[in-house]
């Protein structure tokens, strides 16, 4: 198990390079010019990558976190009762995919000052966003009319704790993505709401690569 631990561990990390490389890697929309000093970070290096990059490292262990004391739990006795995760996760999961792909499509249209592929993406986005959260909560009445209860299987107890977790920051996100609608039915520019929708799109990036490793893991358990 100290080895699934490492390999889950290498896979989060990657994970959030790859989120931060996106963000970090991105032409600045205001490029300065001249060569960079060395008491001044890169253009690109702005406050609110660098805030979004240190918040997914928080997220990152807190969820390592989690699955460590999963991984404890599932080795420290009988109780244990391993649970197989409704199908309805996998329609949940291909659910989380077209969300995250939506977003990347208002982030390009954001890039193109296309304001019109720019509400879509927002707005499939968000919905297919919700549509996932319904998922999920439609997941676990499924495992309580089969009499897994949140009590009585740490396996079930943990299931429903992750997922749950999980959740609450894709909720926690939809903040921040109905901000930057409403800023964008408002009138603002794609321009003027460009940061913002790139932070949601690699932020709901993570938690999509998130969601895969955490179904991976109770598939395999």
């Amino acid at each position: 198990m100290t080895i699934t631990l490492v390999f889950l561990a290498v896979l989060l990390a990657l994970c959030l390079g790859w989120i931060v490389r996106q963000s970090i890697n991105v032409q600045p929309w205001v490029a300065e010019t001249g060569p960079i000093v060395l008491d001044r970070l890169p253009p690109a290096a702005t406050a609110a990558r660098v805030g979004l990059g240190v918040f997914l490292a928080v997220v990152m262990s807190f969820f390592m976190l989690s699955i460590s004391a999963y991984t404890i739990r599932m080795e420290m006795g009988r109780d244990w009762i391993p649970l197989t995760p409704p199908a309805l996760l996998w329609v949940n999961t291909v659910v989380l995919v077209l969300g995250s792909l939506a977003l990347q499509l208002a982030w390009n249209a954001a890039r193109r000052d296309d304001i019109d592929r720019l509400k879509v993406g927002l707005l499939a986005g968000g919905a297919l966003t919700m549509l996932f959260v319904i998922g999920q909560v439609a997941a676990w009445w499924q495992l309580y009319g089969e009499g897994r209860y949140l009590t009585g299987n740490p396996a079930a107890s943990f299931f429903y704790l992750i997922t749950a977790l999980h959740g609450l920051h894709l909720l926690g996100g939809m903040v921040a993505w109905a901000r930057t609608l409403l800023r964008v039915r408002r009138g603002e520019t794609p321009a003027q709401v460009r940061v913002s929708v790139e932070l949601c799109t690699l932020y709901w990036h993570f938690l999509f690569l998130l969601w895969l490793i955490l179904f991976g893991l109770l598939l395999s358990t």
